[in-house]
């Protein structure tokens, strides 16, 4: 009896050490830049002593890379949760079963639309798709269409339709226009020949330097020129009444299903959806705008409230990027 009780003392001992172990660490995929994100997960380690294994997508797969990773451990996770750049990817993995839904009080102060209804993810400090204008062009464009104006023929460039935050741009003019319409515009872009750059990042670059008048960007590739002194000015695209407004992309943060460290993962979760970390991203180079109301946007930008905002279906994107990709491959 004596050494039944030792052996169940022991056991004890070890499962308790076990389930210490596990509330004290978290797994995370992270497709935000590691430069941005990084600092903010070591804030969150050293607040509250759990530590964190993070796992950053690289440059050349953004996005895609730990999307697919989490779909190939779907039978056997090793994330606890993932920080998506934008919240598409998000409602794949959503729709293939991937995530447990969590309601996270810090989710309270944020618009309905920029999170899952089940709680399945949640949206928190984005960016705005925005036109980047070189100073010396006369007149300034003031809605996406006008890339087709001829007055603008050979003066304007745009990030490869087929990759990135330009695929998701896309998704959204199908949801508003339509199959025809959006085809016409893509052709379009040819018919007026329009650049087409690797990124949109190399676009504000091309931009700045004055070799085209405007790009279409997200809004921390023109805060980063901005910064810099670069001889460019920013237009919200689409803003008058009746308008479709400005896409607004959030970051995007969910819980895995049958994530090993529930508990740790639902902390970071409220951590990452809090004001206060709206509040840092905000004032980083990353410029980001906060989904909280009351939180002193960047400078830069302006505050959520300011701005048209294109309404759009963020789970319905997820299907329309997939049915626009055979159109994109065709015309580019």
């Amino acid at each position: 009896m004596r050494y039944l009780l030792l052996g169940m003392m022991t056991l004890w001992m070890f499962s308790g050490c076990e389930r210490l172990s596990m509330d004290n660490e978290v797994t995370i995929y992270v497709s935000e830049d590691q430069v941005f994100s990084e600092p903010l997960l070591k804030a969150f380690e050293k607040k509250t002593g759990i530590k964190v294994n993070a796992i950053y997508d690289t440059e050349e797969s953004k996005g895609t890379g730990v999307m697919n990773r989490l779909i190939a451990e779907s039978n056997n996770p090793q994330a606890d949760l993932y920080w998506a750049n934008e919240p598409i990817r998000a409602e794949v993995l959503r729709q293939k079963g991937i995530l447990a839904p969590y309601k996270s009080p810090n989710a309270e102060g944020i618009p309905e639309k920029f999170k899952d209804p089940k709680g399945y993810w949640t949206g928190f400090s984005a960016r705005v798709r925005i036109f980047v204008v070189h100073k010396d062009l006369a007149q300034k464009p003031t809605g996406v269409m006008d890339y087709l104006h001829p007055k603008y023929q050979g003066r304007s460039i745009i990030a490869n339709p087929l990759f990135g935050t330009t695929t998701i741009h896309m998704a959204a003019l199908y949801s508003l226009l339509g199959k025809e319409k959006l085809m016409e515009f893509l052709k379009g872009l040819k018919e007026n020949k329009v650049a087409i750059s690797t990124g949109n990042g190399e676009s504000a670059d091309l931009v700045s330097k004055g070799e085209y008048g405007f790009a279409l960007v997200d809004s921390d590739d023109a805060v980063v020129r901005l910064r810099r002194g670069e001889v460019i000015s920013l237009v919200y695209p689409d803003q008058e009444e009746g308008e479709m407004g400005a896409l607004v992309i959030p970051n995007a943060v969910m819980l895995m299903k049958n994530a090993r460290h529930p508990k740790a993962a639902k902390k970071l979760i409220d951590y990452l959806l809090s004001s206060k970390t709206e509040a840092k991203l905000a004032q980083a180079d990353c410029a980001q705008i906060p989904l909280h109301a009351g939180v002193t946007p960047p400078k830069e930008i302006k505050a959520l409230n300011e701005i048209r905002i294109m309404q759009v279906d963020y789970a319905k994107l997820a299907s329309f990027m997939l049915e626009i990709q055979p159109i994109l491959r065709q015309i580019f």
